[in-house]
């Protein structure tokens, strides 16, 4: 079981529209109706009746929402009542971050910032999109750090939550230098063999920003690969196995070694923001110290 399946249903349940939910669950229909078979398997029956449109809940469904409703919202508050009770007289601050963004960006900003606020407490939690948004919207943190790009935006209400843009960022098409050369992989080339593409799962964020801005060009490419981490495809990579969008501050080391090289120019990359999420106003003086200096 996976909570996000529940949150999913429940979304569903509402909108009673595939396409709705998943967008407001920041995922694709896809990988949104392999969640919600999932959560149907793991019931041991029909949730939704997809044959009637708008889709409708079956009897079981109608009787386990109250049910999924009941185990989010008491999941929730057990958890938030134990972060609660653990904070202490030192309070920890409490990020919601993409792995990715964790690694390489948040960790080293971490530490410079508890040079300068030397009572500084902070966990961090890394998660997918979807589930680090419901973890700042519920309450369960209070800064959460993600990618923002124009086509592929967090569900964030900014009404209630103030936006603070930290850093560019751009994806870039990389491969292994030896490899690149030797095999003479370009992306502006049509012709001759396919270039190896170790690519995003399309539910991830960066998945979802490649599929719906560079990957809508034609690609002389073959997908051998595919994984939702970014750390997980960057090995791949330095093996020499292929070629794949990577966030630049992922890489900055291997490119100015010349580890890794670029295979297409400008038209072939994407710009993305780092941003950080939070309500300032149920700051107490630490956490707004580290928003005014993030």
């Amino acid at each position: 079981m996976d909570l996000n399946w529940l949150r999913d249903f429940e979304c569903l349940a509402r909108t009673l529209n595939f396409t709705r939910a998943s967008d407001e669950r920041n995922i694709t229909q896809s990988a949104f109706s392999r969640r919600i078979k999932a959560l149907e398997s793991w019931v041991g029956l029909p949730l939704v009746n997809r044959a009637t449109y708008p889709v409708q809940l079956t009897e079981a469904g109608r009787q386990f929402l109250p049910v999924a409703l009941a185990a989010v919202s008491q999941l929730s508050e057990a958890r938030q009542s134990l972060r609660d009770a653990d904070r202490g007289d030192s309070r920890f601050i409490r990020f919601s971050v993409l792995h990715t963004i964790a690694v390489n960006f948040l960790a080293s900003r971490i530490e410079e910032l508890q040079l300068q606020i030397p009572d500084l407490r902070t966990r961090v939690l890394s998660d997918s999109l979807s589930t680090c948004c419901d973890l700042l919207v519920e309450g369960a943190v209070d800064i959460l750090l993600c990618y923002y790009h124009h086509s592929v935006s967090p569900m964030i209400d900014e009404a209630a939550f103030e936006r603070k843009d930290l850093l560019k960022d751009r994806l870039i098409p990389v491969a292994a230098a030896d490899a690149a050369r030797a095999q003479g992989w370009d992306l502006d080339r049509q012709d001759g063999p396919h270039v190896p593409y170790l690519a995003y799962d399309r539910s991830s964020f960066l998945g979802m920003v490649v599929e719906n801005t560079i990957d809508r060009k034609p690609l002389n490419t073959e997908t051998i690969y595919v994984d939702s981490l970014v750390e997980t495809i960057k090995r791949r990579l330095m093996t020499g196995s292929g070629f794949a969008w990577m966030p630049e501050t992922a890489i900055s080391t291997e490119l100015s070694s010349g580890l890794l090289v670029s295979i297409g120019d400008e038209e072939w990359c994407a710009t993305l923001t780092i941003s950080a999420f939070g309500n300032p106003a149920t700051f107490d003086q630490i956490a707004q110290q580290l928003w005014d200096r993030l």
